[in-house]
This record gives structure tokens, sequence and C-alpha cells, in this order.
């Protein structure tokens, strides 16, 4: 099983159904969107980003997965956006259950000056939902604590890839 570990992580169909769940969730949102008439609200819109930045790390890893130095960019971006993410999602778990007028999120992004992804793509990244409203529920969770479960499948993933990289046996595996 470890070895099986091992030989996944340098093929690039790895990386690219890595890529292709998380451009699925990105599709997904937008059905929510778009089909449903759901409002993302500014936490949605952050946790958009990070399974973008999932999605990119795909792509990366897809690029060169026999080298190590493709494979690690890959996995610092899979892991920054997802725990990102998952960070993010349980923030947005307390502020819808526990709301309080001191605890509330922004009514815009706050992406960085040079890139202001919502003026962009504002039909991607644009919030126009609030963040305390629970608007859609699946077998009894909201969709932030169903993200929740999706950035923390998408962390322990990493961390057992990575962890297995990093066993003794593979320290002179490239």
């Amino acid at each position: 099983m470890l070895n099986f570990l091992n030989n996944l992580a340098t093929k690039r169909i790895a990386w690219l159904s890595l890529f292709l769940v998380a451009t699925a969730f990105e599709i997904t949102a937008l059905i929510f969107q778009y089909g449903l008439g759901l409002e993302p609200c500014v936490m949605c819109i952050y946790q958009r980003t990070a399974i973008l930045g999932i999605a990119i790390a795909g792509l990366i890893g897809a690029i060169a997965p026999s080298y190590a130095v493709s494979r690690w960019i890959g996995y610092l971006i899979w892991g920054y956006s997802a725990i990102k993410g998952l960070l993010i999602a349980i923030e947005h778990v307390e502020i819808q259950t526990n709301p309080s007028p001191f605890f509330t999120c922004d009514f815009a992004p706050d992406f960085p000056s040079w890139l202001k992804l919502d003026q962009l793509i504002p039909s991607f990244f644009q919030a126009t939902g609030d963040c305390a409203d629970i608007s859609w529920m699946f077998a009894g969770y909201s969709m932030s604590q169903w993200m929740i479960v999706i950035f923390g499948a998408f962390t322990l993933a990493l961390t057992i890839i990575a962890l297995n990289r990093l066993r003794v046996s593979n320290r002179f595996l490239p």
C-alpha cells in the first residue's frame, strides 16, 4: 500500500484527478449559484478561492510529477489552500451557528490590490449573500459544514501522501 502511494504521487493521472475533483467542486458551486439561485457570501467566495488553489496545485503537480520540485510546489499550494479553506469553513460555521452583531463577515472580498478577483471575474468571485444565512442543507448539515468535510478530506489526503513520501525508506527516492 505504501509503495502504491509512492508511485501514485509521481503519476500525472493522480495530479490530474486532484485537478478534476477540485474543478467539479467549482462547477458545483456555480450550479448552486446560477442554477439554484443561492447567493455566495464572502466566506463562500474565500472557500471557492481555496478550492481553486487546490485545482491549481493539481495542474502544477501534473506538469512534471516525476520531479520532486514540481510535486513539492503542488503539495505546498495544495496544503495551504486546503488548510486555509478548512479554517475559513470552520469560521463560517461559527458565524452561522452563533450569530452575533460583533462577529460578522465583510460585504465584499478582500483580495490583494494586485489581484482583485471580484473585479476581474465578478460572475465567479463577487459576494452577494449573507454569511449568517443557511440557505441549503443536506442530511442535516449546511453547506459550510459540508465544506469542513471536503477541506478535511483534501487535508487528510495530502497528509497521507506527503508523510508517506517522507518515510525513511523513501529518503533517496526522487
